[in-house]
């Protein structure tokens, strides 16, 4: 990633909730960050509380292993989810299906708060998009039947997406607090019928870019109760520190971003954000 410019730090006021951080990427190690840098940016910058999300069995192996060794260290809550990503659906067997089930089962541990981030991924195509589907909702199902809410990706497939879980919600399969549209490119029609089953809607580091009208649209367009803000550390980092690579600590210029959108102060973005992690994660 660029050297070339020193990276902005947020000195401002607001406690924040990373909702969406990748924090065991090898990146950071091949970069000299250890997790104690990190968290102590993180800290630094008012961010208190960071969801590391999986991807597929394996890094939901190492998400707990995370949120196991960091949780509470440094002034940060860290907690995880498990899930298979719509990249890797092709690997998705009965073995993975049983890990989820069991894992998510009835002894679950507290810092497990979601199932994902699963869904939907036609941009890419890593995986056939009839077992994308699939995929998909056999982990809807496991979500509802283990009462935990789940973490969408959805990248060039918004119909297919609105059509399984308008499914879901039709036989009465989804909870009322369903989960959260992650870094959500959703147009502004398609978010609002997530919204009404009960959905968070995301934002990260491409609300601050130049010219995103449509993301300034969405933005504008959710409700207040709805709203949460991520990272997705280590990618799409936020202006003024694009071309570096992400971490938690610059959530905050999310925050200010969408404070200049809504006409609010940034603390009163992180205040409304925050609560609205703890809600949507049931802390």
């Amino acid at each position: 990633m660029s050297k070339h410019k020193p990276t902005a730090h947020y000195e401002g006021k607001g406690e924040f909730f990373d909702t969406h951080a990748h924090l065991y990427d090898r990146r950071y190690a091949e970069d000299g960050r250890s997790p104690e840098d990190i968290l102590l940016a993180a800290k630094a910058a008012g961010v208190n509380k960071i969801l590391v999300p999986a991807d597929s069995v394996v890094t939901s192996n190492v998400a707990a292993g995370f949120s196991d060794s960091f949780d509470g260290k440094f002034g940060v809550d860290v907690y995880y989810s498990v899930g298979v990503h719509p990249h890797e659906a092709k690997d998705y067997d009965s073995e993975a299906e049983e890990y989820l089930k069991d894992i998510l089962g009835s002894s679950r541990p507290s810092r497990l708060r979601a199932i994902g981030e699963i869904g939907l991924d036609y941009y890419y195509d890593f995986s056939p998009r009839d077992c994308q589907r699939e995929v998909f909702a056999r982990q809807l199902d496991i979500a509802y039947e283990a009462d935990i809410p789940l973490i969408l990706h959805e990248r060039d497939a918004a119909q297919d997406t609105l059509n399984i879980l308008k499914a879901q919600y039709k036989k009465g399969a989804l909870r009322n607090n369903p989960g959260v549209c992650h870094c959500c490119g959703m147009s502004v029609e398609v978010a609002s019928e997530l919204i009404k089953m009960g959905f968070y809607i995301g934002f990260d580091g491409p609300l601050t870019f130049k010219n995103n009208v449509k993301g300034v649209k969405l933005a504008q367009s959710v409700p207040q109760d709805r709203i949460v803000i991520e990272t997705d550390s280590p990618y799409l980092t936020p202006e003024p520190n694009r071309g570096r690579r992400n971490e938690p600590e610059f959530v905050p210029y999310v925050a200010l971003r969408l404070a200049e959108i809504l006409e609010m102060s940034v603390e009163e973005v992180a205040k409304i954000t925050f609560d609205n992690g703890i809600r949507l994660y049931e802390l």
